[in-house]
């Protein structure tokens, strides 16, 4: 959606209706992006990078509650058609008017997104990005780079699937369900997973391969249904199981699981 109404056009204008979303914006920001074109737009785990022809980047991570809506300009400045749903203007911080007459808005409820600007050749040294794993649809990933990351952690696997620098990208939802399908269980040590030196064992291969395959159904199929996240007290999902999904907290989030079938 983004893609088309920023790739190759230039920001004319841009509003900014607070001082701050989670943090506060850079200085001189909206100095900083009028002018300047987008020449790509990417992905870093959960943060989007629009590249600027300044040699700056744009980052933006959208939080809990934050979406953009594009729509075409129907006069100068700012304005735009009604909006209509349940999409309360009064949550439209941020606004960029494009050359091309979209206008891309930020809108975000709770303010737990963030914009942030990057300098030239700074990006891989920016606290957002430092230090993030692989990718998980990436070449870099796979049960030896995830075996690697957890063969000396004591914690449950599900909290080390949380942290970034193991993998990014994968969030509390998929974290459950990869281990669903790949029948470990949440509360397993993430050491388990790999031998002594860092090897992957064989929970590792197939904990890396689920979570691949539960990814790209997400992609493929982003209304499907969840097999376990947020299904607790339903039976599992998986025919040869009588199992129960439970739901218990780890780390202040929530995990659903089955204990029959998920060890």
């Amino acid at each position: 959606m983004l893609a088309p109404a920023l790739t190759g056009a230039r920001f004319d204008a841009v509003l900014l209706r607070r001082a701050n979303l989670r943090i506060p914006f850079p200085a001189a920001f909206e100095d900083r992006l009028v002018g300047q074109a987008v020449t790509a737009l990417t992905r870093r785990a959960k943060y989007l990078l629009a590249t600027l022809t300044s040699g700056e980047t744009l980052i933006v991570h959208l939080g809990m509650s934050g979406w953009f809506r594009v729509e075409r300009a129907i006069g100068p400045a700012f304005e735009a058609p009604p909006v209509d749903g349940d999409d309360d203007p009064k949550h439209d911080h941020v606004v960029f008017r494009m050359s091309n007459g979209m206008l891309v808005t930020f809108n975000d409820p709770r303010r737990f997104g963030l914009m942030d600007l990057a300098a030239r050749d700074g990006l891989a040294a920016h606290a957002a990005l430092k230090g993030l794993g692989p990718e998980p649809l990436s070449t870099e990933f796979g049960a030896a780079a995830l075996a690697r990351a957890c063969h000396r952690k004591k914690i449950p696997i599900k909290v080390a699937l949380l942290d970034q620098r193991v993998v990014a990208g994968v969030g509390n939802i998929y974290a459950s369900e990869a281990q669903h399908d790949a029948r470990i269980s949440p509360k397993r040590r993430a050491s388990a997973i790999a031998t002594a030196s860092g090897a992957p064992r064989p929970a590792a291969t197939a904990l890396a391969a689920s979570i691949v395959k539960v990814l790209t159904r997400a992609i493929e199929r982003p209304q499907a249904r969840f097999k376990v996240y947020e299904r607790d007290g339903t039976p599992c999902p998986r025919r040869t199981c009588s199992g129960t999904i439970r739901r218990v907290v780890q780390a202040g989030r929530s995990t659903f699981y089955c204990p029959v079938c998920q060890r």
